[in-house]
């Protein structure tokens, strides 16, 4: 079984929270970005390798929160090739309750 790790993050804690996920990282486990912290995709990329996190099944993030982006971040961002999926509410409640997970761990710090 495997872990979706919810990540809310700014800037300036995005690091920590890395830091926290790979206390308990398992190869297979998922990343779901929240809010602004979808924003910060490229920052979270560097801290998964600084922190030797691997074996990611996938990194999600809310369609309602890239919406909230503005047109040119979103175009730099490049997030097609960054994401596995754009969720929305319904897909994001589904995902939660895939029986692929055996756990749901929110990191806001």
């Amino acid at each position: 079984m495997a872990t979706l790790y919810q990540i809310h993050s700014t800037m300036d804690t995005l690091r920590r929270s890395t830091n926290e996920l790979a206390l308990t990282w398992r190869a297979g486990d998922s990343i779901l970005l929240l809010g602004a912290t979808v924003a910060f995709v490229d920052w979270l990329n560097a801290y998964l390798g600084d922190a030797d996190i691997e074996g990611i099944t996938g990194i999600y993030a809310l369609a309602e929160d890239v919406a909230q982006l503005s047109t040119t971040t979103t175009s730099q961002l490049k997030l097609n090739a960054k994401l596995t999926a754009l969720l929305t509410d319904g897909e994001w409640v589904k995902l939660t309750q895939d029986t692929s997970f055996d756990k749901v761990v929110t990191i806001a710090l």
